[in-house]
C-alpha cells in the first residue's frame, strides 16, 4: 500500500471517528463514493489504524468476570461490589439480589420449566427486585417449580410460595409448588408422598426442567432454612463434615471438590434428586461473603451450577485458588 493510500485511510478515519462526520458527507468533502469511504474505514480497522477500547466504568468488574468464568467453566459471572459489606450479611444478600434482579430479567426464554430453590433469602431479594416482562401465554412460557418441599413456620412458608409465585408472575408462567415436607423421616414416607398426586406432577416437572435459580448452602443452615423445617439434625450434620460435606444445593451435599455427598439424607428428601438439578442446561446461582466461600467453590469445582452472581471478594479468591 502506497504511503499516499495510507494518509488518506487515516485521514478518512480521523474525519469519521475524531470529527464525527457522516459517511457520506466525508465522500463529498473528498470526492469520494460511500462505498470507497466504508472501504477505507474498514481498512483502517484491519491495519490498526482504529483501534476499539472497552472503559468499564467504575464498579463493572468484566475482566474478573471473564477471568472466572474461563477458569471454572462458566458461561456467566456476575460480580457485585460488596468489600464494604463483608460484615454486614443481610445488606450483602440483598446487594447481590439487586445485581441477581438485572442478569434474571433476560436469563429466561418461552417455553422454559424453571426450577427455584425458595428457602433462599437471598433469591427473594433477588425477585423482588425485578421488573416484570412481557406478558406471555402460559402455554408458551411454560412453568415456574419450586425444587423441595418443605412445611415449618408460617412465616417461611408464605416467604417460599410468595418466591414462586412472583417469579412466575414476572415470567408470565403458572407456578407449580410443592405442597409436602422437604425432609421425611424414611425412604418410604419420601415414595408415598412422591407418588400422591399433588406431588406427582410437580416431579414430573423436575424432569423437564431447562433452568434452575438456586441458592448455594453452607453447612450451617440460614435462619430461612430452619424456619422451613428442612434443616439436617446435628448428628446428621456431624456424620456430613465427617464425609467433607462443604455445602449444598437443594439439600443435596457436595465436598470442596464437588463431589456429591449422600449421608442417607437423599432418600429421605422430598426435592429435585442430583440427576435431575445437574440435567438442567442452566442452573444459575446467588451466593456469596466469608461464611459460604468453602460452599461456592465447591460448587463451581464441582460444575454443579453454569452461571454466578457472587461479590467482588468472593471472584477474587475464586481466582487466586491454586
Amino acid at each position: 500500500m502506497t504511503v499516499s493510500k495510507l494518509r488518506q485511510i487515516v485521514r478518512v478515519a480521523r474525519m469519521y471517528h475524531e470529527r464525527g462526520l457522516r459517511q457520506t458527507q466525508i465522500a463529498e468533502l473528498l470526492g469520494l463514493t460511500q462505498a470507497g469511504v466504508s472501504r477505507m474505514l474498514r481498512t483502517a480497522t484491519t491495519l490498526g489504524v482504529v483501534r476499539t477500547v472497552v472503559v468499564a466504568p467504575a464498579g463493572i468488574h468484566s475482566d474478573l468476570e471473564d477471568a472466572v468464568a474461563e477458569r471454572y467453566r462458566l458461561a456467566d459471572v456476575v460480580i457485585v461490589d460488596g468489600d464494604d459489606l463483608l460484615d454486614d450479611p443481610p445488606s450483602l444478600m440483598r446487594a447481590l439480589g439487586g445485581s441477581a434482579a438485572g442478569y434474571l430479567e433476560t436469563a429466561f426464554r418461552d417455553g422454559d420449566v424453571i426450577g427455584v430453590s425458595t428457602w433462599s433469602e437471598t433469591l427473594l431479594a433477588a425477585v423482588n427486585a425485578m421488573q416484570p416482562g412481557p406478558r406471555k401465554a402460559a402455554a408458551v412460557a411454560g412453568r415456574v417449580v419450586q425444587l423441595m418441599g418443605g412445611v415449618g413456620d408460617a412465616h417461611s412458608q408464605v416467604q417460599a410460595t410468595r418466591l414462586t409465585a412472583r417469579l412466575a408472575e414476572l415470567t408470565g408462567t403458572v407456578p407449580l409448588f410443592v405442597r409436602a415436607p422437604g425432609l421425611v423421616g424414611s425412604a418410604e414416607a419420601r415414595l408415598s408422598l412422591l407418588r400422591d398426586p399433588s406431588v406427582l406432577e410437580v416431579g414430573e416437572a423436575w424432569q423437564r426442567l431447562t433452568a434452575v435459580l438456586v441458592g448455594i448452602g453452607s453447612l450451617e443452615p440460614s435462619p430461612l432454612l430452619r424456619l422451613s423445617g428442612n434443616a439436617v439434625a446435628e448428628e446428621e450434620l456431624t456424620r456430613l463434615r465427617g464425609l467433607g460435606a462443604v455445602g449444598d444445593i437443594c439439600q443435596r451435599f457436595f465436598d470442596e471438590n464437588g463431589v456429591h455427598v449422600d449421608a442417607g439424607l437423599g432418600e429421605r428428601t422430598v426435592g429435585v434428586s442430583v440427576d435431575q438439578l445437574r440435567g438442567a442446561p442452566r442452573r444459575i446461582a446467588v451466593a456469596g461473603g466469608p461464611r459460604k466461600y468453602p460452599a461456592v467453590r465447591g460448587a463451581v469445582r464441582g460444575r454443579w451450577i453454569t452461571a454466578l452472581v457472587t461479590d467482588l471478594s468472593t471472584a477474587r479468591r475464586l481466582l487466586d485458588e491454586p
